[in-house]
């Protein structure tokens, strides 16, 4: 809105300076300081109206035995990044475009399903909160609309791109979907969502990957939206597809402003409110890309936590029905609470994983030019 506000006084009066609102460099960084401000303005009140409110998380039985000192702590607080997304997103983007209308769509979607998650487990105290059925309805009809609406948009059909996706490592390799391209969708944005739900375990842990992540993405879409660079890098050119990196980068400031209130010992906790978002736009924006299948390398950390969950109920299952009873692969699923039971501290093995996002956003970017 600030931004369609600047332009429109730019092209009437044509004061010096307001030229700048054209470029995309300009509305990111204004982006993620508008963000930042955003997260420190009203953290510390939600903060404060969560404790009030009685808003706060207590010990899960079979969570690992540190975790009885972080009851009490604020839960909810995925209010804090949605706001300080979806605000400057709104004010510095151009709201015309399709892909920003289909971003906010997702995030915005799969954040009001996880609050009436965190509000069915917090405040109602239903142990399930939201029934996993109606969690997973709301996923996939998220999931079906973006997919609809991409299969659907007029500039990608005009480049016959609406139902292709890219391949890593491979120059010029793409297949093409067709109608399983939809179901492709549902299923990135329904296995992203839990996947970082599943990595939000620890203080700090999925809301700085996810920044990582998405300030890789932001570079992605910023390239492929570019007709020079997409051109050099041989890519597909998406018309566009640059002016996500305003939300981008304002993910990226709203994460850094989150993980000042989140970092280890943190003071609330994001709840589903954030991770469904988070991850939810974490798939969209790869979809958007037509970079789908670089998701397992980019979120290495969200598909390594997934995996260890799938294996330990599987060979579980499997063990019990063989054996009699049940064994495991890692002493607690996901795998940041094994590595708690080995005895590694909780910002040690945060600040690892962090590494480890960092290393696979390198190879990811590398993707690009070694094919």
């Amino acid at each position: 809105m600030l931004y369609h506000f600047l332009y429109w006084i730019e092209q009437v009066y044509h004061p010096p300076g307001f030229g700048v609102v054209k470029y995309l460099t300009f509305r990111s960084a204004a982006a993620a300081i508008t963000a930042l401000f955003i997260s420190f303005i009203i953290g510390g009140k939600v903060i404060n109206m969560l404790k009030a409110k009685g808003i706060v998380s207590t010990y899960r039985e079979g969570a690992p035995e540190r975790h009885k000192q972080k009851a009490g702590t604020p839960m909810m607080g995925g209010i804090i990044v949605l706001a300080s997304v979806v605000v400057p997103t709104l004010l510095w983007a151009d709201l015309r475009n399709t892909y920003v209308i289909l971003i906010l769509f997702v995030t915005t979607g799969l954040g009001i399903v996880g609050f009436m998650d965190d509000y069915l487990k917090v405040v109602k105290k239903q142990k399930e909160g939201l029934v996993a059925r109606y969690k997973i309805f709301g996923q996939v009809t998220i999931g079906a609309v973006l997919g609809w609406a991409l299969f659907a948009m007029p500039e990608l059909k005009m480049i016959h791109a609406n139902t292709v996706t890219t391949v890593p490592f491979f120059k010029n390799l793409e297949f093409d979907l067709g109608i399983f391209y939809i179901p492709m969708v549902i299923f990135i944005i329904t296995a992203t969502s839990n996947a970082v739900n599943l990595t939000d375990g620890l203080d700090g842990l999925a809301i700085g990957t996810s920044g990582i992540v998405v300030f890789t993405l932001g570079l992605i879409v910023y390239v492929s939206g570019n007709i020079e660079f997409s051109r050099y890098l041989n890519i597909i050119y998406l018309r566009g597809n640059g002016e996500l990196i305003v939300f981008c980068i304002a993910l990226v400031g709203a994460s850094l402003g989150f993980l000042w209130y989140n970092s280890y010992p943190a003071q609330v906790f994001m709840g589903d409110t954030a991770s469904l978002a988070l991850g939810g736009a974490i798939g969209a924006l790869t979809v958007m890309a037509k970079k789908e299948l670089i998701l397992p390398i980019l979120g290495g950390v969200f598909f390594m936590e997934t995996v260890s969950v799938i294996m330990q109920r599987l060979y579980f299952k499997y063990t019990k029905k063989r054996f009699g009873q049940g064994r495991r692969v890692f002493k607690m699923a996901p795998i940041h609470h094994h590595f708690e039971l080995l005895g590694w501290t909780e910002p040690k093995i945060v600040t690892r994983f962090y590494i480890i996002a960092i290393l696979l956003m390198i190879l990811s970017l590398t993707t690009f030019k070694v094919r």
